[in-house]
């Protein structure tokens, strides 16, 4: 779970599931990208929630 550590500016303090969790959506949704570009254009698109604690 994610962790919301509030400072100056504001950290997330994430486990290891959450981010391999983030490391599978992005290569689910960048795998067929052709170029840097496209995948700029697919993960602008794309929203990236975590759970928080």
């Amino acid at each position: 779970m994610a962790r919301i550590i509030d400072g100056e500016r504001r950290l997330i303090k994430m486990s290891v599931d959450d981010v391999i969790s983030i490391v599978r959506e992005y290569q689910r949704i960048c795998h067929n990208s052709c170029c840097y570009d496209h995948m700029r254009e697919l993960l602008a698109k794309a929203d990236f929630y975590i759970p928080e604690d």
